[in-house]
């Protein structure tokens, strides 16, 4: 993943964004093979350097897996669309015909160490602690109460190695043309649009202004 001075997040940042969009993919790139394994799956980011999910037995990535127990989580989103006119100030010179369109994205990669949990009670765990975030005010059985269906899955924790994160919100552009764009979002007020612009503006906090403006 391409990201530029401007663009990096910090480890915090990075987190707590995956943090808050447990869906991703898991990628096993296994040995030898024509192109990786790519699995779409809810996780839990259990803490900083721990990740818990289940998948099904017969699914693909764990032979990859098995052959490779490096594996990429990539989470994205918060995106919008942000034409190229939006990049031109109002009154001024610049032509909004010339303005360069882009996408604003929030982006993270975590390379692990994938470890495959077989037993019951560490499936049962995993599940438990899932449950716990996704349905924090409860109403299910606990998790043993489907031990027969429980060796239909497999268990994953994944420790982190390392952490990549990308926040691309117009970071290289000056302060007026960056609080633009966040005027042209919420206008259009689209799927996705509220939460760029609000990560456009929380660029503009604490942040040391870009060297050098222009498209993002």
């Amino acid at each position: 993943m391409l990201i530029h001075p401007w663009d990096a997040a910090t480890e915090d940042e990075a987190l707590d964004f995956v943090r808050a969009n447990e869906f991703g993919h898991l990628i096993a790139s296994g040995r030898g093979r024509d192109v990786p394994v790519v699995v779409p799956t809810q996780f839990l980011l259990a803490d900083d350097r721990t990740v818990l999910l289940h998948l099904a037995r017969p699914n693909p990535i764990w032979a990859a897996i098995g052959e490779n127990p490096a594996v990429v989580l990539s989470v994205a989103g918060d995106w919008a669309y942000i034409p190229g006119a939006w990049k031109a100030l109002p009154g001024g010179s610049e032509d909004p015909r010339m303005g360069v369109p882009t996408t604003y994205y929030a982006a993270v990669q975590l390379v692990c160490h994938a470890e495959v949990l077989s037993g019951v009670t560490d499936k049962t765990e995993i599940l438990r602690a899932q449950l716990a975030r996704l349905e924090a005010d409860g109403g299910l059985e606990d998790p043993s109460a489907h031990e027969r269906r429980l060796s239909g899955i497999l268990g994953l924790r994944l420790t982190v190695r390392e952490i990549s994160g990308k926040l691309k919100y117009g970071g290289n552009a000056d302060e007026p043309h960056r609080r633009h764009v966040a005027d042209r979002l919420a206008e259009r007020g689209g799927p996705g649009d509220a939460a760029a612009r609000a990560r456009v503006l929380r660029g503009l906090e604490g942040r040391t202004p870009p060297s050098r403006p222009g498209s993002a």
